[in-house]
């Protein structure tokens, strides 16, 4: 019997890469990467060169298009597979990643009369400037049975408060905007010629629930008068689950891949969710960290709880049949990638140059040679803000303990122990809701590349953490999803259950804690939460002031020029 393929592309922030995957046993045949000709756009307009005010995020939606012209005829020449064994296609994204379009759903940005206005573009998840909307939202929201499925307080990364900004700050644009859609379900429209908007991202996103739907008009109307009907406007659609088929795909977009139309596209997902079925994990009690820029945090429950700082619990939301709960911290890898980029001295790259090493691998190895608490340092690992527990875009970073004799492994191991507490204050907020957290799963790049932030991980939360196989594997997770929407009878899957059995797989080796480091992070743990409830909790909002003054500053620099 002939093998059948699933393609699965997965958008994350600084690129898009596609898997074809043999649905029999998940082996990943070919992968190919596109980085995003625009990257992300936080300074200046493309093109135009408007700037850009604090706390933007935005993309070209070209971009996406991009990855499918370049990736998929990529993985297809790769693989040599028959074209008419690749039967299903799948998409994630980072979310809430939107964007508004026109009836004919074309891009605001891509047409010449609001090229120049920054709100036509595509907001990416960290777009953060929707801060003040979002602080609006929860106290008019404060009541409110709705908000508390999101931890007490929705994020500024969401998707009403996007769309809040927008009317407040371009209302002309607002008015001209025929529908605002997550980027997930605009490239499936542009796959499939239809419009869905898919469970995960309408729940966990822009508030919408299985039973309830949305908030009520009266709701949306104390938000803002202008925005009563939205949800039968702006925001209207069918909200369909995950493993649905969106449609097939079209003549002219096949002919854009190099693939045959017709074939399945299931509805969009978010990469973090689309990874919790490709590592393998279909029940309970099982958190699986997506780890790479920002980790989120996916957990499985069989009742709807009611869990501080998280950013959403969704029937439905990750596998038929469960509740899924996400968290998240919104930087981790970025911390990393910061401190190499911007904070290490000269002399680190050139050690690390004559080994023959990454400036990440040479930090790890001397970072390797220290045992909990002997750097003296501690942080908070708030360097894009806390999305959960505190929900606080506005919260800063912070490094104690610095000395003099602070050397830069000294500095990044401490880097990797304050993400570590970060989780384990997200795991602490589960379990005292009464959602055990028993075992943890990691995927993405970091897991991949760091041993020991994963030794630090197992140390600090006390939890053995076992590792997907996959590299890709949100990926993986889209191209499973693709073989569900082919169903059963195309030679796919009629389930993601059934899916996740024969093509998900975790690595033999396994993290499990060290006893003694257990012991003395529980006395740091200690610190980390003084430090964290001290700064985050409103008892002292010096983080908050200073970067109020920086943006004054700014503002008067940037009107004084």
């Amino acid at each position: 019997m002939m093998s059948k393929y699933a393609i699965g592309i997965d958008y994350g922030t600084q690129s898009g890469r596609a898997v074809l995957v043999d649905i029999s046993n998940g082996e990943e045949i070919a992968t190919h990467v596109t980085p995003y000709p625009h990257g992300v756009i936080d300074e200046k307009l493309p093109n135009t060169g408007e700037e850009l005010g604090m706390d933007w995020a935005l993309q070209h939606p070209e971009d996406y298009l991009e990855v499918l012209r370049q990736s998929v005829p990529n993985v297809i020449q790769q693989s040599g597979v028959n074209l008419n064994d690749i039967i299903g296609i799948g998409i994630d994204f980072t979310a809430c990643t939107m964007l508004p379009v026109d009836k004919n759903l074309t891009p605001l940005c891509l047409t010449e009369k609001w090229a120049k206005n920054p709100h036509s573009w595509v907001k990416k998840w960290k777009h953060h400037a929707a801060q003040e909307h979002a602080n609006r939202f929860n106290e008019i929201a404060a009541n409110e049975p709705f908000l508390k499925r999101y931890g007490g307080k929705l994020s500024s990364e969401w998707m009403i408060p996007k769309v809040w900004q927008i009317l407040d700050e371009a209302p002309d644009l607002y008015e001209a905007t025929d529908l605002f859609l997550e980027a997930t379900d605009w490239v499936i429209a542009k796959m499939t010629g239809h419009v869905l908007r898919n469970s995960c991202t309408a729940g966990y996103k822009a508030t919408w629930h299985k039973k309830e739907g949305y908030p009520s008009k009266a709701f949306f109307n104390a938000l803002d008068p202008r925005m009563e009907n939205i949800i039968e406007t702006k925001l209207r659609g069918d909200v369909v689950l995950l493993g649905t088929k969106a449609g097939e795909l079209t003549l002219e977009m096949a002919e854009m891949l190099g693939l045959k139309p017709g074939i399945a596209v299931a509805v969009g997902n978010v990469d973090a969710h689309a990874a919790v079925p490709a590592a393998g994990v279909v029940t309970p009690g099982k958190m699986v960290m997506a780890m790479g820029t920002s980790i989120c945090h996916m957990l499985l429950g069989e009742k709807e709880e009611y869990v501080e700082g998280i950013c959403g619990v969704v029937e439905d939301g990750i596998i038929p049949g469960y509740y899924g709960y996400e968290a998240g911290q919104s930087a981790v890898g970025d911390i990393f990638g910061w401190f190499v980029d911007e904070a290490v001295p000269s002399y680190v790259n050139d050690v690390a140059k004559i080994k023959g090493l990454s400036v990440h691998e040479w930090l790890e190895e001397k970072a390797s040679a220290y045992c909990p608490g002997e750097t003296g340092l501690l942080a908070l690992d708030w360097w894009n803000g806390n999305r959960s527990v505190l929900v606080d875009t506005n919260l800063t970073g912070m490094i104690l303990g610095l000395t003099l004799l602070t050397k830069p492994e000294e500095i990044y191991r401490a880097l990797l122990e304050a993400t570590a507490f970060g989780t384990r204050k997200i795991i602490d907020a589960f379990e005292e809701n009464g959602i055990g957290v028993n075992e943890l799963y990691a995927c993405g790049g970091l897991p991949q590349r760091n041993k020991l932030l994963m030794q630090i991980y197992a140390d600090i939360t006390n939890r053995e953490i076992k590792i997907a196989k996959s590299t890709q594997t949100p990926a993986l997770g889209a191209a499973m999803f693709g073989a569900v929407a082919a169903g059963a009878a195309n030679g796919g899957y009629d389930t993601i259950l059934e899916a996740a059995e024969k093509m998900a797989h975790i690595k033999e080796e396994i993290y499990r804690p060290i006893p003694e480091n257990v012991e003395v992070y529980n006395q740091i743990y200690v610190e980390y939460s003084k430090l964290h409830d001290y700064f985050g909790r409103g008892e002292n909002d010096v983080m908050k002031r200073m970067k109020a003054i920086k943006e004054e500053r700014k503002m008067k620099i940037l009107i004084a020029n």
